[in-house]
């Protein structure tokens, strides 16, 4: 397109989730109360992992972190939309866009290299008891979770400078209710082309690479689990993955349901694959652990008994 026929726009609007009125009261009731819960299970997580020193190990470092990551993931869209509905707005500006895709994509990845980090905690734990405490030792455990931050700060900062890159003109339009890097990429009316090849190939790798490295642990954890000649030795080798798997199957059942379904246009379905993967994940991932977890589930006990003790008059 001649760029003098272009018009640069300086703001984006959001569709939304619904164009009803009263839909749109629900959603934002709903949003908040799920975004509240998100928010307060979380630090209730990181809070009984930091005063519980019966947690302090590797399992409960990296879920401490992935507690924190689920609310800045949840942080980066919900209130967005709750400001826009208090304000009777759908519109976003570019340079606020730009910024939570970049955001979206930090924190969306984060998740992932995490759950892998803690598939590899449980390959170690169970493959290699013995080794267990001298491997995964306060040193790696640090340095495994600083390189996933710099691997996807990196990845999330390519991507967006390619897309500040592209030319957006007269449509503006978003159908979602962030600034999802797919559909805005689709509104732009200059080449896609390097942007395309960097989604399917940088991005590719950080998504495929982290999955492959979760379903290869599984396979060690679950060869070495049927050699337990124990039935109550198999049920608690287990019991220590259950809440990693159901958090890695709905992560990546979301991610796969929103990405890797050919689509020509936004549908019913991307848009709950998408509510699944920014705001429910983050909000069920605090109760997954707790209640699957004994450990977890007494010390927030302690941790809730404890301040209504010092609440007593």
């Amino acid at each position: 397109m001649d760029r003098k026929n272009q018009t640069i726009i300086s703001e984006f609007l959001l569709l939304g989730l619904s164009s009803q009125p009263e839909q749109q009261r629900i959603l934002f009731w709903l949003f908040l109360c799920v975004y509240l819960i998100t928010v307060t299970g979380n630090v209730l997580i990181m809070m009984a992992i930091g005063l519980d020193t019966r947690l302090h190990s590797p399992m409960y470092f990296f879920l401490a972190n992935l507690s924190f990551n689920d609310i800045c993931f949840s942080s980066v869209t919900i209130p967005k939309m709750l400001v826009n509905h208090i304000m009777r707005s759908n519109s976003i500006s570019y340079v606020e866009c730009m910024m939570q895709m970049y955001f979206f994509m930090t924190f969306g990845n984060m998740d992932g290299f995490l759950l892998v980090i803690m598939a590899y905690d449980r390959y170690m734990a169970i493959c290699h008891p013995l080794h267990y405490t001298t491997v995964m030792g306060p040193g790696l455990c640090i340095l495994l979770v600083a390189i996933s931050w710099v691997i996807t700060i990196l990845h999330a900062l390519l991507h967006t400078l390619l897309m500040a890159q592209l030319s957006f003109c007269a449509d503006n339009t978003i159908p979602h209710f962030f600034c999802d890097p797919y559909p805005v990429r689709k509104l732009s009316c200059s080449d896609t082309f390097i942007s395309d090849l960097m989604v399917f190939t940088v991005g590719g790798v950080v998504f495929i690479t982290p999955f492959t490295c979760i379903v290869i642990s599984y396979v060690f954890i679950f060869s070495n689990v049927i050699k337990i000649p124990s039935t109550q030795g198999i049920q608690k080798a287990l019991s220590t993955c259950g809440s990693h798997l159901t958090v890695v199957s709905l992560f990546y059942g979301a991610v796969m349901g929103i990405y890797l379904r050919p689509s020509s246009s936004y549908s019913a379905v991307d848009t709950v694959a998408s509510v699944i993967f920014t705001v429910v994940t983050p909000m069920l991932n605090p109760f997954i652990y707790s209640l699957r977890n004994q450990d977890m589930k007494l010390a927030l006990q302690r941790l809730i008994l404890t301040k209504a003790i010092l609440q007593m008059p």
